[in-house]
C-alpha cells in the first residue's frame, strides 16, 4: 500500500525527472517520415521507413520513387518506401487528410519557434560541433554548423528545441550521436534557413524546416524531416 505522503513524494520525483522545455506537440504530422508543401524528389536508391506526404503540390512532386498508385487511388507504394506516398491529387480522404498534417506541421513550426527564455543562447557562435548538449531551449540568432560529431545527452524522458535563425548544416561524415538513454522523438531543430546534411552525415532528431531539407549521397536521418519548401534525397537513408 502507498501512503498519500509516500504517493506525494512520487508524483514530486516524476514531476522533476524530465529536464528541458515541454515537448512540441506534432499532432496529425507525427504521421509521416517526410512531409513537405512542395515536393520530395530522391536521387535511387534511398531508404525510407515511414510515410511521405506532400501537400497542396500533386503527386508530380514525388520524383525518383517508381511510384505504383494503389487500387483505391489514395497512396502509392515505392520499393524504396516502407510505407504509403501520399499526395494532395490522390483520392478522398487523402486531400483533406494532409491539409490537415500541413497545418499541424506549422502549427508546430510556431511553437518551436515561439519559445522564450532560452537555457542557451548563441551558443558557441552557432559552431556546435564537438560539443556535449544537455537538455533545454538552445537559441542561435544567425547559422548553426556541426563541422565534428556533437552528443546530445539525456534520458529517455529528456527534451531539447534547438531554435535556429538562419541555415543548419552538418559537414560530411559528421554524426549527432545520442547518449544516456536520449530519444530523437523528444529532439526538435526548428530551422528557418535551408537544412543541408553532407555526404555520409547522420543527424537525429525532427527537423522542423521553413525552407528546404537536403540529405546527400550516403546521409543518414532518424528523425522526421517536415519542410515547408521541399525535401530532397540523394541515396539517403531516413528512420522515423
Amino acid at each position: 500500500m502507498i501512503f498519500p505522503l509516500t504517493l506525494c513524494i512520487l508524483i514530486a520525483l516524476d514531476s522533476v525527472a524530465a529536464l528541458g522545455p515541454a515537448a512540441v506537440n506534432l499532432r496529425t504530422a507525427a504521421n509521416y517520415a517526410i512531409l513537405s508543401k512542395t515536393g520530395v524528389s530522391n536521387v535511387p536508391p534511398s531508404v525510407i521507413s515511414g510515410s511521405i506526404g506532400t501537400s497542396p503540390i500533386a503527386a508530380t512532386g514525388l520524383t525518383g520513387f517508381s511510384l505504383t498508385v494503389d487500387p483505391t487511388g489514395q497512396f502509392s507504394t515505392s520499393a524504396q518506401v516502407v510505407g504509403k506516398l501520399f499526395a494532395a491529387s490522390y483520392s478522398a480522404p487523402t486531400p483533406a487528410t494532409l491539409t490537415v498534417a500541413i497545418g499541424d506541421m506549422g502549427t508546430a513550426f510556431t511553437d518551436a519557434t515561439g519559445r522564450v527564455n532560452p537555457n542557451f543562447n548563441n551558443l558557441a557562435s552557432g559552431a556546435i560541433g564537438g560539443l556535449v548538449l544537455a537538455p533545454g531551449l538552445y537559441k542561435w540568432t544567425s547559422g548553426v554548423t556541426i563541422g565534428s560529431d556533437v552528443t546530445i545527452t539525456g534520458t529517455a524522458t529528456d527534451t531539447w528545441i534547438f531554435q535556429v535563425a538562419g541555415t543548419l548544416s552538418v559537414a560530411a561524415g559528421k554524426k549527432i550521436i545520442l547518449a544516456g538513454g536520449a530519444l530523437a522523438s523528444n529532439i526538435v531543430f526548428v530551422v528557418n534557413g535551408a537544412v543541408s546534411v553532407a555526404a555520409g552525415a547522420h543527424i537525429e532528431g525532427v527537423i522542423l524546416g521553413k525552407t528546404s531539407i537536403t540529405l546527400l549521397t550516403g546521409a543518414t536521418a532518424n528523425s522526421r524531416l517536415l519542410a515547408q519548401t521541399a525535401v530532397a534525397l540523394q541515396k539517403a537513408t531516413v528512420n522515423n
